[in-house]
């Protein structure tokens, strides 16, 4: 059964080391990105975003798929506005390509958890996730162009993350890849045995919250901004950041940890 009233469409669970594993919960409708879903999601990153307490975010899906996309009978009902659907689209996904984008601007590294089918919209939720895992039996596509609808809004989030003449092939063939060549191409990190999904993600959480969070927030925001810039506008934005990362008691206390070879002393 899909997610009801008693049922939230999006489950949010707290895991010891400040790990928050959201999980998409309309597993009738192979978690497509509805408009109940997308407010979910928006809602939940705007609260992770001012959560230090919270390290690591996985995302992962209910059921047997991890997402199929946008929610195609939503969207065709849609079309009875008078203006055949074109301000509900316009709004879809300027909605959808928000949620996208506050993944990166999230403080805490977020890593996809896929298994099943990553299609469409569900792809590029994978390709905007700082890390992903999936099942070596997950399959991948951006397969609008099967029934007409070139996947326009997935392409930007796929083109950032996959080599172009990939990215090309898989948008206009419609064809889907599998976990293999997901790898391979940069889309995922590195596929495993499905059995080990659950287990091989949160042990990569764990090692990423174990890190210093300051550390680890101030440098997923520098790995974004210092992509955008040219070469040597990068080096001085990133030079800068390590300066006053240098200055904090933590770091000092990190180091000479490591020069006196025990664990540091840092808040947990």
């Amino acid at each position: 059964m899909d997610a009801t009233e008693s049922t939230p469409i999006l489950l949010r669970e707290d895991l010891p080391g400040g790990i928050a594993r959201l999980t998409l919960n309309a597993p009738g409708s192979l978690n497509a990105l509805s408009d109940a879903m997308l407010a979910a999601l928006a809602a939940e990153f705007g609260r992770l975003a001012g959560a230090p307490e919270t390290r690591v975010v996985i995302l992962r899906g209910a059921g047997r798929a991890f997402c199929a996309g946008h929610d195609l009978r939503e969207m065709q009902a849609a079309r009875a506005a008078p203006d055949g659907g074109r301000a509900a689209f316009a709004d879809l996904f300027a909605r959808c390509a928000a949620v996208m984008q506050a993944i990166p601007a999230l403080p805490q590294p977020v890593i996809a958890e896929v298994h099943g089918i990553a299609t469409a919209a569900g792809c590029q939720l994978v390709a905007s996730c700082d890390m992903a895992l999936a099942a070596g039996d997950a399959r991948f596509g951006v397969n609008g162009v099967n029934i007409g609808l070139f996947c326009s809004t997935p392409m930007v989030a796929l083109t950032r993350v996959v080599p172009r003449k990939a990215a090309f092939e898989m948008l206009t063939t419609g064809s889907f890849i599998d976990a293999d060549r997901a790898a391979g191409l940069g889309l995922i990190n590195r596929a495993v045995a499905p059995g080990r999904l659950e287990a091989e993600t949160l042990a990569l959480a764990r090692q990423v919250a174990d890190k210093l969070s300051g550390a680890v927030r101030i440098g997923k925001r520098l790995f974004y901004d210092q992509a955008q810039m040219g070469l040597a506008a990068a080096y001085d934005h990133a030079g800068a950041a390590m300066v006053e990362n240098m200055l904090w008691r933590d770091t000092d206390e990190g180091i000479c940890a490591f020069l006196e070879k025990r664990a540091p002393d840092w808040p947990r």
